[in-house]
């Protein structure tokens, strides 16, 4: 039984990975590069990820502030937002905006040189693709996830507290005293955590796919879907282990 192209590309995805870690341990990447990445996974990706955060928490307070000020319980609204924000929301979110913004160009990028045989003179001039490519995109996702996640996170409160001022007529210092007395002083890390995790998951599924690409230009569109439908999938199961590990 022949085994499905996925999993191959899977598996060398982890390798390259794993390599990619190694080769960050030693610190043997491009550094020249890094400074672009770091802006492709930061501040290019900011306004995306700030427009998301007050649309989810505005909608997300909504929902949730009708029907509690209809139970009487108002004040409680902050609280179960920053919950719901820090514990799931944000990293999650978080991470899906960055495949669809980063994980597509890191894919993209890469198969293209791959099919144009720029991966091949790299190699050919005694330079590690995996050092001189797949590290410093690495670093920027891992990097750049958590602080995109703090913003979300950030956004998305804010605006679900204005949202619950102008429509339900919660005052302010309720709101973030329900977010004091709710959110737990280990929520916030593991947020980050999750980033984290969720970011090195983008960049070495990214990198992988587009690392293993093979054809033509159509088969570079294919690497890029491929990656993404990947990429998400890997996240959301992730998620759940990283749920009940840090959370259950």
């Amino acid at each position: 039984m022949k085994t499905p192209r996925w999993i191959k590309r899977l598996g060398s995805s982890l390798i390259i990975g794993g390599q990619a870690v190694t080769s960050t341990a030693k610190g043997n990447f491009n550094k020249s590069d890094l400074t672009d990445q770091l802006m492709e996974a930061g501040p290019a990706s900011f306004l995306i990820v700030l427009i998301t955060g007050i649309s989810a928490g505005t909608v997300f307070n909504i929902q949730v502030a009708a029907e509690l000020s209809r139970q009487g319980l108002g004040s409680e609204v902050g609280g179960l937002l920053a919950i719901g924000l820090a514990r799931e929301i944000a990293p999650l979110l978080t991470a899906t905006l960055l495949t669809g913004k980063v994980a597509t160009a890191y894919a993209a990028q890469l198969g293209t040189m791959k099919v144009t045989e720029q991966i091949d003179a790299i190699t050919m001039l005694k330079t590690d693709p995996v050092e001189y490519l797949v590290v410093p995109r690495l670093i920027a996702m891992v990097v750049m996830a958590p602080l995109q996640c703090l913003l979300f996170f950030s956004v998305a409160l804010w605006s679900g507290q204005v949202s619950s001022t102008a429509f339900y007529s919660i005052p302010p210092n309720i709101f973030w005293n329900s977010v004091k007395s709710w959110i737990v002083l280990s929520d916030l890390p593991f947020m980050l955590i999750k980033a984290v995790v969720f970011g090195l998951q983008i960049a070495v599924i990214a990198c992988g796919w587009g690392l293993t690409t093979r054809g033509g230009a159509k088969e570079v569109g294919t690497s890029t879907t491929g990656a993404v439908v990947m990429t998400l999938l890997t996240v959301s199961l992730m998620d759940v282990v990283l749920t009940k590990v840090l959370f259950g």
